[in-house]
């Protein structure tokens, strides 16, 4: 029971941080403070991933989201001003609405889950079922879903993990690429030719 309750005690603060970062990440003006921010987002995602057994998704969130997406976004922000502008007062009404109805339908969608444990659950018979009985005897992964992940469907894995460097990089690449394209591109340019204003002689007229 103490165990259960301490665990149900980390989610909610964990929860809980992460809905003050989100309010902070959307009031915030400056895109320095956004992109760190954003950065603890996903490490705090990714540890809460951790603690509900998800450790496939944690260990994507904490790469991905904490590690390569904020090394684009601040290689991103060197291209663009430091302060986002000023929004008008009714501007993020229409994107609340649409966060707002899309949560409502997808608690609703919720209802139609089995229970958490449900023995007779998709997730807990067939193939899923055959999984949990012989894991521990080919691989020695107490985590089912990590012995699928890294060994049961390796290649896939590793495919995945690819295909998203690879997306990394390339987004990089065309940072790089877009910042000296524009230095390029403005040291090309013809400069106006600045002359010393003329200084008028005795007898000109003025």
């Amino acid at each position: 029971m103490l165990g259960g309750t301490g665990t149900a005690l980390i989610n909610i603060l964990l929860l809980a941080i992460l809905f003050v970062v989100a309010i902070a990440i959307a009031r915030l003006r400056s895109l320095f403070a956004i992109v760190m921010l954003s950065g603890v987002y996903s490490l705090v995602s990714a540890a809460w991933y951790i603690l509900v057994d998800a450790v496939d998704v944690g260990f994507t969130e904490a790469a991905v989201g904490a590690g390569m997406s904020t090394a684009v976004l601040l290689g991103a922000m060197l291209l663009t001003a430091r302060t986002a502008k000023p929004e008008k007062p009714f501007s993020r009404l229409g994107p609340f609405i649409v966060c707002l109805a899309v949560g409502v339908m997808l608690i609703y969608a919720t209802i139609d889950l089995p229970a958490l444990g449900d023995p007779t659950s998709p997730a807990n018979a067939g193939v899923g079922l055959t999984f949990l009985q012989v894991n521990w005897y080919d691989t020695g992964v107490p985590n089912v879903v990590t012995s699928v992940l890294a060994s049961y469907r390796g290649f896939d894995t590793l495919g995945e993990t690819a295909v998203v460097f690879t997306a990394g990089l390339a987004v990089a690449l065309l940072l790089g690429f877009g910042e000296r394209s524009l230095a390029e591109t403005l040291r090309r340019s013809p400069q106006p030719e600045t002359r010393p204003p003329s200084v008028p002689r005795d007898g000109d007229a003025t």
